[in-house]
């Protein structure tokens, strides 16, 4: 596009020819043709000194822009030179840093290598010496009473081996014990071989309710056997017996079927009952129980999320390969875990809840126990807390007097389960019937406890705990 100025030049120069024409024609004799020729000659003298003094101009504007613009190529090599000067550098301080490091780990790797073998070495020694002790140990002779008559020299080799005399002693009163069954025992096992024949056996139920609101939640069935006198036999005083008698899976079967039955009863009326049912360790090691166990449990499937089976914290500690294996199958089929039997706190929650783990029962007197809190890696009162970041419930079971309950209550346990609230009642045929009809809204209104001491207070916990 033109520029005005360019515009204003071109009529500049034709004013100025135009002007020395006609003073020209007006001043001089000059024609009227000859006068427009001269300004003509004028016109085209300025036309060719503009183009050329723009010309002019225009090339020394276009050496400066030239010049400036090598000026800053030159400025940016050299700022990229100093840039790549710079990335050299730090590249090389990472790799010698790296190789520091390196240099470092395996030193480091060396070392522990090396303390590593001479732990194994002092562990091989130690292992050696030990054994060396246990065989000289039990190559010692039994040293015989000394007569009093006897010189004072051989005392000495009657004092060296006292702890020998008592260790064997001790090892022969169980073997001895054991190799002359009683005739209770014989009683119990006929019991439980009638129990077995008959396919019968007395369930009690013992409630689990919230806490402060005592609210029935769940229940506990506990089994009883009669012996040939009609007396009912605790599982402490039969189970012994059934383990050693290998029938302790057939008692399981039993207590399996006769728990469906209750559930099943007690779901006509309360449809959210709940029921723990307890299963023994042989049980669950042994294949050939615990398959007949599974057939029985995956017909029954649609009541996994209420039957709660039971195991001893100690099974749980020591599974075998067959054990898991079986416990895997069964939270494979939906169904819920609690333990009991808890005799510390050395708990370990996520461990417990990826094996299915969802109830924890511990005697209050263990998590009241101040003993507790200086030998486990937890307070008492955070248990509760830590469990139920897990999906764990805790019960506190055992319970006996309020003022258990309050302290409980401060340590934020949600569940309770004891003489204080209900002792276990047996079930009789209609009476799972009656049991939901007295929870009123998941409420369990149990008979007043008399408080009772001594002996009395003895043989009824011996009475009601499984």
């Amino acid at each position: 596009m033109i520029r005005i100025s360019t515009i204003f030049v071109a009529i500049c120069m034709v004013l100025i020819s135009g002007s020395l024409g006609l003073v020209l024609y007006s001043l001089t004799s000059l024609r009227a043709s000859d006068a427009a020729v001269v300004a003509l000659a004028a016109l085209t003298f300025l036309i060719l000194y503009n183009a050329v003094s723009t010309r002019m101009r225009d090339r020394s504007d276009v050496g400066g822009q030239i010049a400036d613009l090598s000026q800053g190529i030159a400025d940016l090599a050299r700022q990229v030179g100093e840039f790549g000067r710079r990335l050299a550098a730090v590249e090389s301080k990472t790799v010698s840093a790296n190789s520091a490091a390196h240099d470092r780990i395996q030193s480091g790797l060396q070392s522990a290598l090396g303390e590593i073998s001479e732990l194994g070495g002092l562990v091989r020694q130690l292992a050696a010496s030990v054994a060396t002790h246990e065989d000289i140990l039990t190559s010692l002779p039994l040293a015989a009473p000394v007569p009093a008559d006897e010189p004072a020299q051989y005392t000495r080799t009657v004092d060296r081996a006292p702890a020998i005399r008592v260790a064997a002693s001790a090892a022969t009163r169980p073997a001895a014990a054991s190799s002359a069954p009683t005739h209770n025992d014989a009683q119990t096992l006929t019991a439980i071989k009638n129990a077995i024949e008959t396919n019968s056996v007395d369930i009690f139920l013992q409630p689990v309710v919230t806490l402060p609101q005592r609210k029935m939640r769940y229940y506990e069935a506990v089994m009883r056997l009669r012996d040939t006198r009609g007396a009912l036999l605790p599982a402490s005083d039969f189970i012994p017996a059934a383990e050693a008698a290998g029938l302790v899976g057939r008692i399981d079967n039993i207590m399996m079927v006769r728990c469906v039955e209750v559930l099943r009863r007690l779901q006509k009326r309360h449809k959210d009952a709940s029921l723990f049912c307890n299963v023994a360790a042989a049980t669950l090691g042994n294949p050939a129980t615990f398959a007949q166990c599974l057939d029985f449990l995956e017909a029954n499937r649609a009541l996994a999320p209420s039957l709660i089976l039971e195991f001893k914290h100690s099974t749980l500690r020591s599974l075998g390969a067959t054990e898991s294996e079986h416990l895997a199958a069964l939270a494979q089929r939906g169904y819920r875990f609690s333990i009991d039997h808890v005799n510390d706190l050395r708990i370990e929650p996520r461990e417990l809840a990826d094996r299915g783990v969802r109830f924890i029962k511990m005697p209050a007197s263990l998590l009241l126990d101040q003993n507790q809190t200086s030998t486990s890696d937890i307070h008492p009162a955070d248990i509760s807390d830590l469990l139920g970041r897990f999906g764990i419930d805790l019960i506190a079971e055992r319970i006996e007097d309020e003022r258990a309950v309050v302290d409980l209550l401060d340590y934020g346990v949600r569940f309770g389960q004891g003489f204080l609230f209900a002792a276990p009642r047996p079930l009789r045929p209609d009476a799972a019937g009656d049991t939901t009809d007295k929870a009123k809204a998941g409420v369990i209104k149990p008979e007043p406890q008399p408080r009772m001491t001594g002996s009395a207070a003895l043989a009824r916990r011996a009475g009601g705990v499984s």
